[in-house]
């Protein structure tokens, strides 16, 4: 006959086994540099291999207006007839006059981070409404779930180019202003997704070594790997720095393209694989 007491050990070590979860990492903290190396865990898996990032300029393209804007449309609704894209929408010249205004008010990293996200989504929606009949579809950053609906239906997903980080920014090695901007969340989307290509459609050819609207003796710089230019330390990038930093850590999106979005046929050529503008990639 079971005494109370061993009753009670029985139960205890069957609740104890019942608890443990016999895994690689049990037994470690996870933020050992090897906690996941050598392992025996396999590479991340592509998502959405097929699909192709696109981040439409908001100050570069979005604000000049009908002239620059429709045109692109068009071309954009052609090529989602051949290709899956996800369109990611910058926040351009009203997102800067919102920063101007909180670090006025001496507010901190994370509140301007949180008001930047409003000018994406205006413009996100901008898009959304001129694309609708093309099947242009605004999509939450939360309903990536809902991207292979919308493909097989070719629809044009359109979401937010600010990543989600909000109050969560993290301080910004300089000033106030959060890293993580329209380029960082768009980059972030196409390395989670594991998409096809990530294109930056901006007004310029691609990167120059200083801004070639302010300095005219600027130089272009057709290819470049993205340990070389941050190495290079240039006063006035095309894309923000924390995209180089994220893309030498990398499983999927090593390279990105930056293209002028202004002629007519790049964003074509850019998704036919050709190189129109400035290819920034990570060996």
């Amino acid at each position: 006959m079971t005494t109370p007491s061993e009753s009670t050990q029985t139960l205890d070590q069957d609740n104890t086994d019942r608890r443990t979860i016999d895994n690689k990492l049990s037994e470690m903290t996870l933020h050992r540099e090897d906690a996941v190396q050598d392992m025996g865990y396999g590479d991340a898996i592509r998502i959405l291999p097929n699909v192709n990032v696109i981040k439409i300029g908001g100050q570069s393209v979005m604000d000049r207006g009908r002239s620059s804007l429709f045109p692109l449309v068009e071309e954009i609704a052609e090529c989602a007839k051949t290709f899956d894209m996800l369109l990611c929408s910058g926040g351009g010249t009203r997102a800067r006059h919102v920063y101007s205004v909180a670090l006025d008010l001496e507010l901190p990293t994370g509140v301007l981070a949180a008001v930047g996200v409003a000018t994406s989504v205006q413009n996100a929606r901008i898009l959304q409404m001129l694309l609708a009949k093309h099947g242009g579809i605004l999509m939450n950053p939360e309903d990536f779930e809902k991207l292979t609906l919308y493909f097989r239906s070719r629809c044009i997903p359109i979401m937010i180019g600010m990543p989600p980080y909000e109050f969560w920014e993290k301080p910004a090695e300089s000033g106030r202003i959060p890293s993580n901007r329209t380029d960082s969340g768009t980059y972030l989307t196409g390395e989670f997704l594991g998409a096809r290509s990530v294109i930056y459609v901006k007004d310029e050819q691609g990167l120059y070594t200083d801004d070639p609207k302010k300095n005219p003796d600027a130089k272009f710089i057709p290819k470049i790997t993205a340990s070389e230019l941050l190495d290079k330390n240039l006063n006035d990038l095309v894309v923000e720095p924390v995209v180089l930093q994220n893309m030498k850590n990398a499983a999927h999106v090593r390279e990105i393209q930056v293209i002028n979005g202004l002629i007519p046929g790049n964003l074509t050529k850019a998704l036919q694989g050709e190189h129109v503008g400035t290819i920034i990639y990570e060996d």
